[in-house]
């Protein structure tokens, strides 16, 4: 019993120690998108004059409304692929690269759009 005791330890502790270290057992991780994600054909459907009822119902709801500049609305797509988009070969978007901003006037309609030479063709 003492000797299996003596055994059982050492054993146990190299065990916990090999499997920790051994890089075969991966951690599935999650896609992690932040954000809308929108393309230039649906940003394109976007002109001057249209209500911010109307910006909503093409594009949803913009990933920042600022308090400060009510009449201004971003819309920022991040992405970090997971296990099954690095498998797929999916790319990162970061640093918003992807953003869209449109800017309204105090009737709330639509008077500049920026940035859809930033956004992607399609969402492939």
């Amino acid at each position: 019993m003492n000797i299996l005791k003596k055994l059982l330890y050492p054993i146990a502790i190299s065990a916990t120690l090999t499997l920790s270290a051994c890089s075969i057992f991966g951690v599935y991780t999650i896609d992690l998108p932040q954000g809308t994600p929108i393309t230039q054909a649906q940003a394109q459907q976007v002109q001057p004059g249209m209500s911010k009822n109307q910006v909503l119902y093409l594009l949803g709801s913009p990933a920042v409304r600022d308090t400060l500049a009510p009449n201004r609305w971003d819309y920022i797509y991040d992405y970090t692929p997971g296990t099954y988009g690095q498998r797929e070969g999916k790319k990162v978007i970061t640093n918003a690269s992807q953003h869209l901003i449109i800017y309204f006037d105090e009737s709330e309609t639509v008077v500049k759009v920026e940035g859809i030479e930033s956004l992607p063709t399609s969402n492939k």
